[in-house]
């Protein structure tokens, strides 16, 4: 309990000073001037002018409060590197025992556990986590802070205001001095590049705690591809050229050999995303006998604005004579020789639309196609009545590479196109829009051209079975052949219409080899902060997963079947970094968070990351490995500007309480004022009346 005295004057602040200046003027008048009963006058005045300030005896209650060291424990990723873990809980365990004799002294413990997992920012913050347990505690409360970790920090403040509180910090630092570890660090890392085209990749090898220029073997894989295997100097700038094979994210990984005696090779690799551009996707379409559905390829590839399309309709054929002068049959010439001999291997696809042969293209330039194909491009032929004439393309060079040979007949038939077996398992025409039910709910075709010696892969089936749309592979390149005119329908909406666009888009990029078209893929992704492998296949079952996490560790995942052709597993992505999974035939990458975290940048444990603030606040830095394994004996200071010794560390105890009880008791209030006034006045009167 504590006594006061406090002061609620019953006039303003000046009024009252101006009061006790009076009086003190009027009392020095009486003392100088020696007038009988002076002293007692001038204590009359005084006590008026204090029943004016209205004096109360003050009693307070207080409650002593504890004062709060933190302890913060690092469990980043990093310490999982060599013995740091046991080491770091050795010390937690005895660090607790320590701090349990402060208890007795008025101190509370809050321990903290900070980083890990795929959901943290990247990089160590403990300082963070630091000021969320302290987020309650008011500053003077705050002992000191202790932190066990490898210190390598990434949220240091830069000036003590940061801090948020003036007491000491220590840290008990984990793992050996002297450690060796070899990184790759990035120097240069393009965002973009051009699909066929290069990129320049900068990087450098850097060892740390092992001599400097050192031959090193690189190897250099794209999307898990080894694309170059270069030697390079050790701590020198060095460049790779990486050719960028498709659109969307090309992963570029640089892995360095490993150091004898290096901490981890986790850091040996570092990685990097370069978004693959496609400078126009040039299509050439050749229509021939003009028809109702030749719009419909026209609108589809001309909507697309990464299509370039080059577009020609030979509407008259040479060998019709009618009188019309050569100059008033077309506004160009068709540049044959042009299209189809010099720039034939410019184009990413070639589509013939019901084209016959008219005697235009001379028998080479079939030829040329044939070797443009073999050589990895691709060739749609979307068929009506054409394709079983005298003039079919399949009568030309063309059959080694079309999938099926007219029989001369077309089917009229009505009939709902149905999807095959291979058809629901194929990425271009699986869960298409509409084929879920049973007939798919789409319209009907009228005719469908009759073939035999079916090849390649039927993913769309006609009339009894007849092939409708089939796809093929030669050489490098790939074939499709619609056996119907009618997809038109589907466009116009009749009967309700159908997926057209979908099937006819994935088919031509499929024949483009747009990567998630494959029939056999593995794929990666991140949702939240869970990680999907998807594998696409025409076979009944996929193989199991082999999962490797951005730590080295494996595990081995079964994928289960989403649905025909698609298999799928889901777990969760609880580390930042690149991770890797392998069938043993294809492989798949995927990033969660950075490429390259800063938690595995640098992975030596250092001192000196977390000395000037330790130095700034007072507290010391040890390793765990010089005190074997323990920690420095902990000391309650209540005073002075240093607080660690070489086998001690202090924490600031402080002296800090909070008001549970006021009471105030008024001097001049009531009967008790008017008496000691009264008792004054007398006093006064008194002395002058003797």
């Amino acid at each position: 309990m504590n006594l006061g005295l406090a002061f609620d004057p019953l006039i303003p602040l000046p009024w009252l000073i101006a009061a006790a200046a009076v009086t003190a003027v009027v009392a020095l008048l009486l003392l100088v001037t020696r007038t009988r009963g002076a002293i007692f006058r001038a204590l009359a005045l005084v006590l008026a002018v204090l029943a004016l300030a209205n004096p109360s005896l003050t009693r307070e209650e207080r409650e002593p409060l504890s004062t709060v060291v933190a302890v913060v424990v690092d469990q980043s990723a990093s310490q999982d590197f060599g013995e740091r873990t046991q080491m770091t809980q050795a010390a937690r365990q005895e660090l607790e025992q320590r701090l349990a004799r402060l208890k007795e002294q008025g101190a509370e413990v809050r321990m903290v556990e900070a980083g890990g997992g795929a959901g943290e920012v990247d990089g160590t913050r403990l300082f963070t986590a630091l000021s969320a347990a302290l987020a309650d505690v008011p500053p003077e409360r705050v002992a000191g802070a202790i932190f066990l970790t490898d210190g390598r920090v990434h949220d240091i403040p830069a000036t003590m205001a940061g801090l948020g509180f003036r007491a000491p910090v220590h840290a008990i630092i984990s793992g050996h001095e002297g450690e060796r570890d070899r990184r790759v660090a990035l120097t240069s890392t393009p965002r973009f590049g051009i699909v066929g085209q290069k990129q320049s990749v900068g990087y450098r090898v850097e060892d740390e705690g092992a001599p400097a220029g050192a031959r090193v073997g690189v190897t250099v894989r794209r999307d898990g591809e080894v694309v170059a295997r270069p030697i390079v100097t050790a701590g020198q700038p060095a460049n790779v050229e990486v050719e960028i094979t498709h659109a969307g994210a090309n992963i570029i990984e640089i892995e360095a050999a490993a150091l004898d005696g290096e901490l981890t090779p986790v850091n040996n690799r570092a990685a990097l995303s370069i978004d693959g551009v496609r400078d126009k996707l040039r299509v050439l379409l050749v229509s021939g006998e003009p028809h109702v559905g030749e719009r419909t390829w026209r609108n589809l590839l001309k909507s697309d604005a990464n299509v370039d399309l080059v577009h020609f309709t030979i509407l008259r054929p040479p060998e019709k004579q009618d009188g019309t002068p050569i100059n008033e049959l077309s506004l160009i010439a068709f540049p044959t020789r042009e299209l189809f001999q010099q720039k034939i291997k410019d184009f990413d696809l070639i589509i013939f639309d019901r084209y016959a042969q008219q005697g235009v293209l001379p028998m080479i330039y079939f030829d040329n196609i044939v070797r443009y194909v073999e050589e990895g491009g691709a060739l749609l032929v979307a068929a009506g009545t054409d394709y079983i004439s005298d003039g079919s393309v399949y009568y030309t060079s063309l059959d080694s590479i079309l999938p099926a040979a007219p029989t001369g007949r077309m089917d009229e038939t009505p009939f709902r196109p149905t999807l095959t077996q291979a058809g629901q398992r194929h990425p271009v025409t699986r869960a298409l829009p509409g084929s879920q039910s049973d007939p798919p709910n789409w319209s009907h075709f009228f005719r469908v051209v009759d073939t035999q010696g079916a090849k390649g892969t039927s993913v769309m089936d006609g009339p009894n079975g007849k092939p409708l749309v089939l796809l093929d592979r030669v050489g490098e390149g790939r074939v499709a052949l619609l056996l119907s005119d009618h997809f038109w329908l589907w466009a116009r909406g009749f009967e309700g219409g159908g997926p057209h666009i979908d099937l006819l888009r994935r088919l031509s990029h499929w024949l483009m080899k747009e990567p998630d078209l494959e029939e056999e893929r593995l794929r990666m992704s991140a949702h939240g902060g869970d990680i999907v492998v998807e594998r696409q296949t025409m076979g009944d079952t996929a193989p199991t997963v082999v999962v490797t996490t951005p730590t080295g560790a494996t595990r081995r995942v079964t994928l289960d079947q989403a649905e025909p052709g698609l298999f799928r597993a889901t777990f969760p992505a609880d580390t930042l970094g690149l991770w890797r999974a392998s069938d043993g035939t294809l492989t798949a990458l995927v990033n969660v968070g950075p490429l390259n975290p800063r938690e595995f940048s640098e992975v030596t444990s250092t001192t000196e990351t977390l000395r000037p603030v330790i130095e700034a606040t007072g507290g010391g830095v040890w390793r765990m490995a010089d005190l074997a394994g323990g920690v420095p004996r902990v000391v309650g200071v209540r005073s002075g500007e240093r607080y660690a010794g070489e086998d001690w560390m202090g924490v600031a105890l402080r002296d800090v309480s909070v008001v549970r009880g006021l009471g105030l008791f008024p001097l001049f209030a009531g009967l008790s004022g008017l008496l000691i006034l009264m008792a004054g006045i007398a006093a006064a009167w008194a002395r002058e009346g003797r």
